[in-house]
């Protein structure tokens, strides 16, 4: 098999589906409780593995410890501060929120998936003062990558995220569920 020309383009159109619950809180509190559950990264426990090139047995198990719902946050942003220079009103909290070790075990299959992973979700209010949890369905993502073995861990990412809005206090959806 020859190797792919330089130049080459894939298209690949997918149908993502993207889940918003209502939190039934407020948005601090609710930003708060997420922020607990799905604790930053500690990258002082992180930087010294990679520095020292540590087995994947060290990083499983210092994953675990940092994820205590299977989810670390790698990046926040407050996006309200900023477009409240814009005028904008409501508050608005973007994550990228994921698990390395869930991500490697499709990254072996296609590096690509890391468009996808970490998983980006938002805590925001609407226009009624009501707080959102939004996030794209795992599995509506990975599975655009046309591999089964992806396609499995997407769906079981759909699993721990449930597991964690049950953790979370909020409804969660059935097509999560299922």
């Amino acid at each position: 098999m020859s190797p792919t020309p330089a130049g080459t383009v894939a298209e690949v159109a997918h149908e993502v589906v993207r889940v918003s619950i209502d939190t039934g809180m407020s948005f601090n509190d609710f930003r708060e409780r997420y922020e607990r559950a799905v604790p930053a990264l500690d990258v002082d426990r992180f930087l010294p593995l990679v520095s020292a090139q540590a087995s994947w047995d060290d990083v499983v198990a210092a994953t675990v410890e940092n994820a205590p719902h299977g989810f670390i946050r790698y990046w926040s942003s407050d996006v309200a501060s900023l477009m409240r220079l814009a005028g904008d009103g409501g508050s608005c909290a973007s994550y990228l929120m994921g698990n390395h070790t869930i991500a490697q075990r499709m990254y072996t299959h296609d590096p690509a998936v890391m468009l996808y992973a970490p998983l980006r979700t938002a805590v925001h209010e609407d226009g009624h003062g009501r707080t959102w949890f939004a996030v794209d369905q795992p599995s509506s993502r990975f599975a655009s990558f046309g591999n089964a073995d992806i396609a499995k861990v997407g769906r079981e990412l759909d699993a721990k995220l449930a597991a964690l809005l049950e953790v979370l206090g909020i409804a969660v959806p059935l097509r999560l569920a299922s």
